[in-house]
């Protein structure tokens, strides 16, 4: 009867095993499962004796898993260890009053971590008599919650029904970017890069916001004490003033100076607003190198 051998040491008795080999290839205790085999094989050649001074393995193992093969028609992967595990693990006994803060303040706290909670949590327990938790086990209870859905880390606010006691989630509304999307400026005026740089000299740090016009190459730049969205509107209304031409799509970073007071100015002047990509500076390219020549 001929043999065969494939990557391993099984010995094939049929052409058929060679699809129960194919099992194994990306099993992850495939070596495990090899091993067995082999100690089947020598059991079967050589007996119990010096199977157990080969392998320190028993008759009654070499039998169970013989067992396991037929009760499994064969298949190689019923070999696979079984986790040992314990069925019946010790739970967490936590007073239901902890549980419900944390849900509490997570509620009125989106997304704080157990840091945080800590030092309410210890007054808390402090004013009921209960016994303090620590970190780990207030981050531990958190990951509880989160499996039984209690609280969640998605961008939503939350707030609890007072009929019925359950948890609301509400969805934060979140402006959506627009990006620039490769267009190109037709004439002056069409896309200013706008961009905000800050110089430390002398112990003085002065901030630097700053623009261009893509098409006519004409720069600007004011200095401000504080680099903030009021800061960047005063800005955009100087530019304006000085400018030749009208504005109509201003491109840049998502920093947050150009947000709230800046986001609503040029909203109000119906100027088209374009965003870079995160860690992405090579989007306002011009900008980018007029900052360099301010730096000269």
């Amino acid at each position: 009867m001929q043999q065969i051998y494939l990557h391993s040491n099984f010995r094939l008795k049929s052409l058929k095993n060679l699809k129960r080999i194919g099992e194994l290839i990306n099993h992850p205790q495939r070596l495990e499962i090899e091993r067995r085999v082999k100690i089947i094989d020598f059991f079967d050649k050589y007996g119990a004796k010096a199977t157990k001074e080969a392998f320190g393995v028993s008759r009654s193992t070499v039998y169970l898993w013989k067992k396991t093969l037929s009760i499994n028609g064969g298949q190689l992967v019923s070999l696979a260890p079984l986790s040992k595990a314990p069925k019946r693990r010790r739970r967490r006994d936590v007073p239901d009053a902890i549980k419900d803060f944390i849900v509490e303040y997570r509620i009125k706290h989106p997304k704080v971590g157990q840091e945080t909670i800590k030092p309410a949590l210890d007054i808390f327990c402090d004013n009921t008599g209960l016994k303090k938790v620590s970190i780990s086990s207030i981050g531990r209870l958190i990951k509880d919650l989160k499996e039984e859905g209690l609280i969640t880390d998605s961008h939503k606010k939350m707030s609890l029904n007072g009929r019925s006691g359950r948890i609301i989630e509400r969805r934060i509304r979140r402006l959506k970017k627009r990006r620039r999307n490769g267009y190109k400026p037709a004439g002056s005026g069409d896309l200013i890069q706008i961009d905000s740089i800050s110089i430390f000299e002398g112990g003085i740090k002065r901030y630097l916001i700053t623009a261009i016009d893509l098409k006519s190459r004409f720069g600007f730049a004011y200095a401000y004490n504080s680099l903030s969205s009021l800061s960047a509107r005063d800005f955009m209304e100087k530019y304006r003033k000085l400018s030749l031409y009208e504005v109509r799509r201003v491109q840049t970073d998502n920093g947050s100076e150009f947000e709230k007071h800046f986001r609503n100015y040029i909203s109000k002047e119906n100027i088209i607003h374009y965003h870079n990509y995160p860690r992405h500076p090579q989007s306002n390219g011009c900008i980018e190198r007029f900052n360099r020549t301010l730096h000269v």
